[in-house]
């Protein structure tokens, strides 16, 4: 069912698209329109029937993935093209309302219509590729390090000034490579915490392409170490994989459990909530466990340990307070990753926490707008970011 939603509207849009480039181009070009748009897009189809049956195989049919891609892009610009034609053509309404005696004649096509249109085709490609250049140097430039101090009256003397490195949504993969990886290890290491939290999507969907980023974090230690839970895209695929690797490079995989980390005398329990896609099974039809179980997260924990819990969607923030967490810490939204409208982040279509920090009562939720991309390489105000928490009593 989600394939046949996909391909209907891909269709949808393209005859609409049809229409506008046959206002836009000569008509010598009209016949050979429909084959090549139907080209263009015949391998996001294939990749995508495939991926739902789950054929393939995780290295399979790189050049059909290469060329699915390159046709998703294609259909985002095909979207943008079609709302720049729809203000075109409300635009010249406007401008060129017909006397009654005109809307009673089939009058001949005017050729200042076709003109204008052609003009504004122009003008919204040259904008898409303006928005794309700046776009592009936010998502790969530096990330900004956010440094926040969060002050809790009942943390333990020993947790004064423990300092965590947050990062989420890193997802490696075809549109984030080593080199980016490995910056991104660097300027956290530069920040010197005493523990590394990654909260999820670590790869964009397929467990092999978790190795680049083990590979860049290789021998960065924090002295209190390392966790992690997985994020919906990494339940893109089998995740067992993942949970194997992360283990065995160090990195403890926290999935409906927890961790304790002691520290002058103190106890912080790290806890982690499983993504609601391990249950969901939407794209291989294989389910890895039972989604988020924070009783599971907070058993046998000691009564004096400052709760701390890495939770993928700050949707689920609920279930983090229902296991005790003084303190969350999710992603999942990107910040939006592409916001064109000024003041409005586009994260708000899927909830109210879009990123940064978060309060219910002295309970305390911080949403990272990630490092990675997913879809387009393109970030629009919504820049990368690395988080940098220090605790603090009082």
């Amino acid at each position: 069912m989600p394939f046949l939603i996909a391909l209907l509207l891909i269709l949808l849009v393209q005859w609409l698209h049809l229409r506008l480039l046959r206002l836009e181009l000569p008509e010598r070009m009209h016949r050979a329109l429909p084959w090549v748009l139907g080209l263009v897009h015949l391998p996001l189809v294939l990749f995508a029937g495939m991926r739902l049956l789950g054929l393939g195989g995780h290295g399979a049919l790189p050049l059909l993935r290469t060329l699915a891609r390159g046709a998703f892009y294609f259909q985002a610009f095909t979207v943008l093209h079609l709302l720049a034609g729809m203000v075109a053509q409300g635009l010249w309404r406007l401008y060129r309302r017909p006397e009654p005696e005109e809307e009673r004649t089939a009058a001949p096509e005017d050729p200042s219509r076709r003109a204008f249109l052609r003009t504004a085709a122009l003008a919204s490609t040259g904008a898409a590729a303006a928005l794309g250049v700046a776009g592009a140097r936010q998502a790969y430039g530096d990330p900004e390090v956010t440094r926040l101090d969060l002050a809790f009256p009942d943390l333990p003397a020993g947790l004064d000034g423990l300092r965590l490195a947050h990062l989420s949504d890193l997802h490696a993969g075809p549109l984030v490579g080593p080199e980016l990886l490995r910056r991104w290890r660097d300027l956290t290491e530069r920040e010197r915490p005493d523990l590394a939290l990654f909260t999820g999507d670590l790869v964009d969907s397929r467990p092999d392409e978790l190795e680049p980023l083990l590979e860049a974090f290789r021998g960065f230690q924090p002295p209190f170490g390392r966790f992690a839970i997985l994020g919906n895209h990494d339940y893109f695929d089998d995740p067992r994989p993942i949970w194997r690797d992360l283990e065995a490079a160090g990195i403890r995989c926290l999935e409906n459990a927890s961790a304790l980390v002691v520290r002058g005398g103190a106890t912080l329990a790290v806890m982690g909530l499983q993504d609601p896609m391990a249950r969901n099974g939407r794209f291989r039809r294989l389910v890895f466990g039972p989604g988020p179980r924070p009783v599971e997260a907070a058993r046998d924990l000691p009564a004096d340990a400052f709760r701390l819990c890495l939770n993928h969607r700050p949707s689920e923030w609920e279930q983090a307070l229902a296991a005790g967490a003084r303190l969350t810490l999710s992603g999942h939204t990107h910040g939006g990753q592409i916001n064109p409208i000024p003041g409005f982040s586009s994260a708000h279509l899927i909830g109210p926490r879009t990123h940064g920090l978060y309060r219910e009562g002295e309970d305390l939720l911080y949403v990272s707008r990630g490092l990675g991309v997913v879809g387009l390489p393109l970030r629009i105000a919504a820049p990368p970011e690395i988080a940098i928490i220090t605790l603090r009593r009082g």
